[in-house]
């Protein structure tokens, strides 16, 4: 597992939009459909990665704590399913409902729309405002596997909070860490 970063796209980028398949229901949804009206979080995620199975506890709860809070939640998955078959639809399904997931679990095919967001590590977060403009890129907060540090999602509730309240975007953000994301070849 090589350690990747996030690419960290210029805050007020606008959400790109997408139809993709829920590995859950079966559904095309687009950004529209999950988005929230005060925000939108974006999870680039897999189902085979340490940092993701790391962190994923911590992910639902913040969508859920915030999901009342107007902000809407989607996970995405862009592995290449062929060199990765943990990651196919199949299985995302299962990850989905084995973590109790409340939110669409999107399946990226062709791995278009990983390009569009400029994706690069799973996880590899996004919040954008009710606009659709990007107002936090990075990480959920600074644990990490063998880090010995309790995953707490601080840095992106705080990004949330600010989000909510009005507030201009953190200056300070960091990137996220993760496997890079499988691209096909």
């Amino acid at each position: 597992m090589a350690l990747t970063e996030s690419t960290m796209v210029d805050i007020g980028t606008l959400a790109p939009p997408f139809e993709l398949e829920d590995a859950v229901s079966g559904a095309k949804l687009n950004y529209d459909d999950v988005k929230g009206p005060k925000g939108t979080l974006v999870l680039f995620i897999c189902n085979h990665c340490p940092y993701v199975i790391h962190t994923i506890e911590a992910l639902i709860d913040v969508a859920n704590d915030y999901e009342d809070r107007g902000i809407g939640t989607v996970a995405i998955s862009s592995n290449d399913v062929e060199a990765y078959p943990v990651d196919s639809p199949d299985n995302m399904e299962a990850f989905a409902l084995n973590n109790l997931f409340s939110f669409p679990y999107l399946y990226d095919a062709t791995q278009e729309v990983a390009k569009a967001y400029d994706a690069a590590c799973t996880p590899d977060i996004y919040l954008f405002d009710g606009d659709r403009k990007l107002y936090y890129r990075g990480r959920l907060d600074d644990a990490r596997p063998g880090s010995g540090k309790q995953v707490t999602g601080a840095d992106l509730r705080a990004a949330m909070d600010d989000l909510l309240a009005g507030r201009p975007s953190p200056e300070k953000q960091y990137p996220s860490a993760g496997c890079g994301i499988k691209w096909k070849k």
